[in-house]
């Protein structure tokens, strides 16, 4: 069996742990069917220090072992656009040489976008007072800008118990949404999710 070892970007904060944040995504793989094979996930941090502890790890793989890296598009992808040729245009990134096609993944427009995808779980972690006024029927979530996206989550939980915060919020969240949710509505997720099915079937 080959395995996965993804650099996901996020998780920086002092309060979030490297165990919480390995969790959080496990909860999220398994509901998404892949218990047995689940990626050995890595916290990259900031943006910069995942593409780099990326590279480390492209360095040091075993040939049993897959690497990818998982960042926020942190902007809309243009159509027919490669991952890698996004992160050319948006952080001026150049695919290292022992990187596949197959290697980058986009979080588009950002992680939070995947929440947006499941309302039940967000009325479900939130409680009573979550309001989903600030959410718009929008027809495509990978084009909603990112701040519009983060401020949705904050007006929505403003008077929560709990109101929405990156760090062990985002995380706690992030093991309660349905992947099927997500992959219906953020076509990039989908396609990570496809691609891990098909390296270990």
């Amino acid at each position: 069996m080959v395995k996965v070892r993804l650099l996901v970007e996020g998780g920086g904060s002092s309060e979030t742990s490297d165990k919480d944040f390995r969790q959080a995504w496990g909860r999220f793989f398994a509901a998404a069917g892949l218990t047995g094979r689940l990626p050995k996930v890595v916290r990259g941090e900031g943006r910069e220090q995942t593409f780099d502890k990326f590279k480390s790890a492209l360095r040091r793989r075993r040939r049993d072992e897959i690497v990818l890296i998982l960042v926020d598009s942190e902007g809309p992808v243009a159509t027919r656009q490669s991952a890698w040729q996004h992160l050319h245009n948006q952080d001026n990134w150049e695919r290292p040489p022992d990187a596949d096609d197959d290697s980058a993944h986009l979080m588009v427009q950002l992680m939070e976008t995947w929440f947006l995808a499941d309302r039940t779980a967000l009325r479900n972690f939130f409680g009573p007072l979550f309001n989903e006024n600030p959410f718009r029927a929008w027809q495509n979530l990978e084009d909603v800008h990112k701040d519009t996206v983060l401020n949705a989550m904050d007006q929505a939980t403003r008077d929560c118990q709990k109101r929405y915060r990156k760090g062990r919020v985002s995380f706690e969240l992030l093991g309660h949404i349905d992947p099927r949710q997500v992959t219906a509505a953020c076509p990039h997720a989908r396609e990570l999710l496809d691609y891990l099915h098909s390296v270990n079937p």
